[in-house]
């Protein structure tokens, strides 16, 4: 039969004789003379050539199916053999070299030559499947009725069927596949029907020759399951040489694998509910591989210290690419029969692996472990070391990724630090060069805080957050084996803080560095504030400078500052809105912090910044070097004196009350100073029984009204005395800062201010004295106690 493309119009027809038709079927026995009213035939009609072969009444013509007959048009077309068979007989389709490989529906073949195979039992029709050339597929054996079409396209130079029909007994089950594989392969094969499902209640086989000194695995890629009324849905394996002929899986189970030799795979379906069927349906993969060299050798993966931990060995481009079913394929075995693309590995227990493959630089390790806190006062003492298990290195596969999840309930954050390598940032003029690096991001959805890149040799010793962290590492090279044994990233759980993240950097002072605000390049989320707290060395200066001279947003609400303030007594804060000019480079000669807060942008604006430090000694002024030696000076002058007047004193000299003089070692007591002149004409610093009447706060109040202590002025301390001073509270900047004020804030606290009082009593009728040597010394009030008494002592 010649007749029309489906789909193309009738532009070219046929001509028989003077009739002018669309279609012609010729019957056999007809010899009938055509042409066609058009140049190009081939893309306007198909041909179909069928044949019948009744095997029920009469004998087969078994034997080589030939093409027939010669010398048709060079039209697309199809052959048909129906083949009618007793289903008490079986039918044989033997395929000659290069044999055929199973295609998927819709999938086409490279040379558009296709086999399709339907069995025919009583009334029912059950594809087999469709088949490209160049594959393993040998042989079909069909229990009753086959019908078998071959596609051929128009220009194909193919002349023969390239199969046989024989006669076998009866195979008692729907069809056998037979595929034999030679060496490393990989074929695909599916269930009759499908997509669609397999016939109910069913039992085929699939035999697969291999060569004895080869190793077959068996993955199942697509199935699902009918419902069944009886019996159970399953797959059995016959495996020459198994003690547990047949071993019967399910199909949700891992199938065997490192399969010595030839073996055969039946599927079995079951008596599905009437009302609601189901679909069975399998597509599976089958790989054959040369054994390894070291494939007996086992590896030990120690989990069982480990917690709350997940190590998945994998294919490399897991899980976003899927290898193609022709590639080499590589196994992980966690027994020599339990073989997977994929092995996951979880804390608790011990496993013995191997490998079956060939290149094992193509596997990958990724793995997962899970940090929590729930009550700070039990995890606040420990320390978290972020580093790979020795479990994991010591494996012959690569590490591709770790990833450390750390969660942290309201009111706790989270500290990493990196105490001898430090950190460095990851931005475009610092790169990264190392084996491996570190990815820091916020985990909690409310704000999605990407930290940025790290990698260890910089300048970061701790990082600060708010919220839970998942921390990266990802591997880059090999080198990463070596580099492993220096980890030293460390995190613990820390009391709230008020920034979203707060860094603290110590600089090399011969190295340029460069921070860069978190989430680059897409900006800060809105209302987030960032701070870096740098730490400059006692001998050198610090110049900062940024990358650009605006903030490059424009705020919808709120308003967005940059803040920067040296920690040192009196520094003026700098404070400069989205609207000004960033700051132009400039020194800093004592630890610093830069803060960064961010307003509601408007859109299609972000707040992205990055600044730079740089390090230069400090140029010592030779002014301050004469004044300097000066001051040594007139201080050698004084304490010659001191020590004059000293010898002098009396020997039953009450001892000295209240007095204050920075220079003495509370921790043990000895003999006291001596200073002749008075409180305006030297800096010793000494106060003697400083009365309440004696301290004039109302004298310093300044014109706005607030009080402003001069140096060396007496307050009294009403808090709780303890050995040393309090420690003075964390330097922050407050988001209310609108601008830099004239006024100074009152100097800090430091723990390096270890100034001493010491206090004794007095002897009666001592204070009249004291009155009376005041009166002496033209209202004087600086003069010291000790200075009275001496002179007291010399005038007797």
């Amino acid at each position: 039969m010649i007749k029309l493309r489906p789909g193309v119009s009738p532009s070219c027809q046929i001509r028989v004789k003077t009739v002018i038709r669309s279609e012609l079927k010729i019957k056999p026995g007809e010899n009938v003379t055509f042409t066609f009213t058009c140049s190009t035939p081939e893309k306007h009609f198909i041909m179909e050539i069928q044949k019948n072969i009744d095997c029920v009444s009469g004998p087969c013509p078994f034997g080589d199916v030939h093409l027939y007959p010669p010398g048709l048009p060079r039209l697309n077309r199809t052959f048909i053999w129906d083949v009618k068979a007793s289903t008490k007989a079986g039918l044989e389709l033997k395929f000659s070299t290069p044999w055929l490989r199973q295609i998927e529906p819709g999938e086409m073949c490279p040379d558009f030559v296709s086999y399709n195979i339907n069995s025919c039992i009583d009334m029912a029709t059950v594809n087999i499947g469709t088949f490209c050339r160049n594959g393993s597929v040998s042989r079909v054996k069909l229990l009753g009725g086959v019908v078998m079409s071959l596609h051929l396209p128009w220009d194909s130079p193919l002349t023969t069927s390239g199969f046989n029909i024989a006669n076998r007994a009866s195979i008692k089950r729907l069809c056998i596949i037979e595929s034999i594989l030679k060496g490393e392969s990989s074929i695909t094969l599916m269930s009759p029907n499908y997509p669609l499902g397999f016939p109910e209640d069913e039992l085929m086989t699939w035999q697969f020759v291999v060569p004895s000194n080869m190793r077959a695995s068996v993955f199942f890629h697509n199935y699902s399951l009918s419902n069944c009324e009886r019996k159970e849905e399953r797959v059995e394996y016959y495996i020459p040489g198994s003690l547990s002929n047949p071993e019967v899986f399910k199909l949700s189970d891992s199938q065997p694998a490192n399969i010595a030799g030839s073996f055969n795979l039946s599927l079995q379906g079951c008596d599905q509910d009437a009302q609601n069927p189901g679909i069975l349906r399998l597509l599976f993969q089958v790989v054959v591989q040369h054994p390894q060299i070291d494939e007996n050798v086992t590896h030990l993966v120690d989990l069982s210290k480990e917690w709350n931990m997940t190590v998945t060995i994998h294919f490399e481009g897991w899980p976003r690419h899927i290898p193609l079913m022709s590639e080499p394929i590589c196994l992980i075995c966690k027994d020599p029969r339990t073989c997977d693309r994929v092995l996951t590995l979880v804390s608790g227990a011990v496993y013995k692996i191997s490998f079956l493959c060939k290149d094992l630089s193509r596997l990958r390790i990724t793995a997962e472990k899970g940090i929590s806190c729930v009550d700070l006062r039990w995890c606040q003492r420990r320390i978290y070391s972020l580093s790979v298990p020795k479990a994991i290195t010591q494996l012959p596969i690569r590490l591709h990724k770790f990833i450390w999840k750390l969660l942290a309930p309201d009111l706790i954050n989270i500290e990493i630090t990196s105490p001898s390598l430090k950190l460095q940032q990851h931005v475009p003029e610092q790169r990264c060069n190392t084996s491996y690096s570190y990815s820091i991001a916020s985990a909690t959805p409310e704000t999605e805080l990407n930290v940025g890149v790290f990698c260890p040799g910089g300048s970061i010793e701790k990082i600060q957050m708010r919220n839970n962290i998942t921390i990266s590492l990802k591997t880059f090279s090999k080198g990463f084996l070596n580099e492993s044994n220096h980890q030293d990233l460390k995190m613990s759980f820390v009391p709230h803080i008020k920034d979203e993240c707060t860094f603290t950097v110590s600089p090399d002072p011969k190295a340029k560095v460069y921070l860069q605000t978190p989430n680059w390049p897409y900006g800060l989320p809105p209302y987030v504030s960032i701070s870096w707290y740098v730490l400059v060395p006692s001998k050198q200066v610090a110049r900062l400078g940024f990358s650009k001279d605006r903030m490059g947003i424009a705020c919808e609400t709120g308003r967005a500052y940059v803040n920067i303030k040296e920690e040192t007594l009196g520094a003026e804060e700098t404070v400069c809105r989205e609207d000004e000019l960033l700051p132009e480079p400039r020194n800093m000669y004592h630890n610093f912090w830069v803060n960064v807060s961010n307003c509601k942008p408007v859109d299609k604006t972000q707040l992205t910044l990055q600044f730079w430090v740089t390090f230069a000694d400090k140029q010592i002024d030779l002014g301050v070097i004469l004044a300097v030696v000066a001051g040594a000076g007139v201080l050698a002058a004084i304490g010659l004196t001191v020590c004059c007047v000293k010898k002098k004193k009396k020997k039953n000299q009450n001892p000295m009350v209240g007095v204050y003089n920075p220079n003495v070692n509370t921790q043990v007591p000895g003999k006291q100073g001596l200073f002749t002149k008075g409180r305006k004409n030297n800096e010793s610093h000494v106060y003697a029984v400083i009365d309440d009447a004696m301290v004039y706060g109302h004298l310093l109040k300044e014109s706005n009204g607030s009080v402003a202590p001069e140096v060396d002025v007496y307050r009294p301390f009403d808090g709780p005395i303890g050995s040393l001073p309090p420690s003075p509270p964390p330097l922050y900047f407050r988001k209310d800062v609108k601008r830099s004020s004239n006024a100074e804030e009152p100097p800090p606290l430091t723990d390096t201010d270890h100034d001493t009082y010491t206090f004794a009593h007095q002897k009666s009728g001592q204070s009249e004295d004291n009155g009376d040597t005041n009166e002496k010394n033209n209202g004087d009030m600086s003069v010291s106690l000790l200075e009275n008494k001496e002179q007291d002592g010399l005038v007797e």
